[in-house]
């Protein structure tokens, strides 16, 4: 209980820096889980590179764009009734969500060393199905203000959708 009111304390006092760095912390942290639990690599074949990559996007990208769209969804819908909770929902996932996941995509891609004509392949491929995995997750009736930044495992499903958020970075 400590250490979650001091995260509480720095979350007051410095709200931008912890969302940022609790970003990049979890997408770190969902990489190691999914290299040692999921693929089972073991400590000498884990992909050091990989996880820092995916921190850096967390701290980079994930943490700042999604922390900044709270901020703009909470200024264009303020209140906290369930008709305001419905419509920031709404708003985030059907506005968002698709815009973000196209630059998301588009970013590991890059990131992965896909010429311009590969990532827009690979985009028009994995899109769709990342998408509809969004709406089964971000739909359900759990607390989906920060569940963009929990990272998906490589190489498993999202409720049992066939393909992953969130694409393997090499």
């Amino acid at each position: 209980m400590a250490l979650w009111r001091a995260y509480q304390r720095a979350l007051t006092a410095h709200p931008w820096k912890v969302q940022v760095l609790t970003a990049g912390s979890l997408m770190g942290l969902g990489d190691v889980i999914s290299q040692q639990l999921v693929e089972r690599r073991g400590l000498q074949a884990h992909k050091t590179g990989r996880t820092l990559t995916m921190v850096s996007l967390g701290c980079g990208f994930v943490g700042p764009v999604v922390g900044g769209w709270y901020k703009v969804l909470d200024r264009l819908i303020p209140g906290t009734t369930k008709v305001d909770a419905l419509k920031k929902m709404l708003l985030d996932q059907g506005g968002f969500a698709p815009c973000f996941l196209g630059c998301f995509l588009s970013l590991v891609g890059t990131l992965n060393g896909l010429s311009a004509q590969d990532n827009w392949a690979k985009l028009q491929q994995d899109y769709p199905d990342a998408l509809i995995t969004n709406y089964y997750v971000g739909c359900r009736p759990v607390c989906c203000r920060y569940l963009e930044l929990l990272p998906v495992l490589e190489g498993t499903s999202a409720l049992s959708v066939p393909h992953p958020i969130i694409p393997s970075l090499q």
